[in-house]
C-alpha cells in the first residue's frame, strides 16, 4: 500500500512526535486506542514494541475506517488487536479508555461532523484520560488533498471550543514548522486534551 510506504513506518517518522508520543504513553495509564490507526505503526509502539517483553506491553486497541489498512495491521501485527469502524460509534464502553491517540487522523473528518466524533472520544475516556491530537497548522476548515482522503487544515485555537463542547478540557498544546527530510511540508500542530 502506497501511504505505508511513505508513512507508515515508525522509522520515517520524526523524532520529535515519536517522543511526544511515548512520553503520552507513559504518562497515561489505563487501555489505548489508537483511533485512525491507519498501518498499526503508531498502536505497536503504543503497546511498546520498540523494546517490551513479550506479553509485557500496553493494552493497546487500534480502529480504522478503511478495511484496507485493518487487513494490512492485523498482518504485519498479529499481536495486537485492531477493528474496522467509525469515530462516531466506537466499540468501547464507556469510561474504559485512558488514552485516545488520534494522530493525524481527524484532519479527515468533515469538521461538521467533528464535535460528534470529539464527544465520542469523551465518553470512552475513563475520568482523568485523556486525548493526543496531531493537525495540520492552517486556515482552519480548509480543505486540501492528502495521500489518503481530503483532509482539513486546524488550529489549537479552533479546536478548543469543539473540545470543550464535548467535556474535555485543553492541557497543552504545539506548533512547529517543519525541518527539512520531513514526509510533509505544512506546518504541524499538536494538543493534548483531558476528560475531567
Amino acid at each position: 500500500m502506497e501511504y505505508r510506504e511513505v508513512a507508515g513506518d515508525l522509522g520515517l517518522m520524526d523524532p520529535r512526535d515519536r517522543e511526544l508520543i511515548r512520553k503520552w504513553r507513559d504518562e497515561t495509564p489505563g487501555r489505548l486506542l489508537d483511533a485512525g490507526c491507519g498501518p498499526g505503526h503508531w498502536t505497536a509502539f503504543l503497546h511498546g514494541d520498540e523494546g517490551a517483553e513479550p506479553g509485557t506491553g500496553r493494552d493497546v486497541e487500534g480502529l480504522d475506517l478503511s478495511a484496507a489498512f485493518v487487513h494490512g495491521a492485523r498482518a504485519r501485527y498479529p499481536h495486537l488487536s485492531f477493528h474496522h469502524g467509525s469515530f462516531r460509534t466506537l466499540p468501547q464502553a464507556s469510561g474504559t479508555v485512558g488514552g485516545v491517540l488520534a494522530w493525524y487522523s481527524v484532519i479527515h473528518t468533515p469538521p461538521a461532523e467533528l464535535p460528534e466524533v470529539f464527544a465520542e472520544f469523551a465518553r470512552v475516556l475513563a475520568p482523568g484520560g485523556s486525548l493526543l491530537l496531531g493537525f495540520f497548522i492552517g486556515e482552519p476548515r480548509v480543505i486540501f488533498p492528502h495521500a489518503v482522503a481530503p483532509a482539513f487544515f486546524w488550529t489549537t485555537d479552533a479546536l478548543s471550543p469543539l473540545l470543550v463542547t464535548a467535556g474535555l478540557e485543553l492541557q497543552w498544546s504545539e506548533t512547529r514548522e517543519r525541518e527539512p527530510g520531513e514526509i510533509s511540508s505544512r506546518p504541524h500542530g499538536a494538543l493534548r486534551a483531558l476528560r475531567p
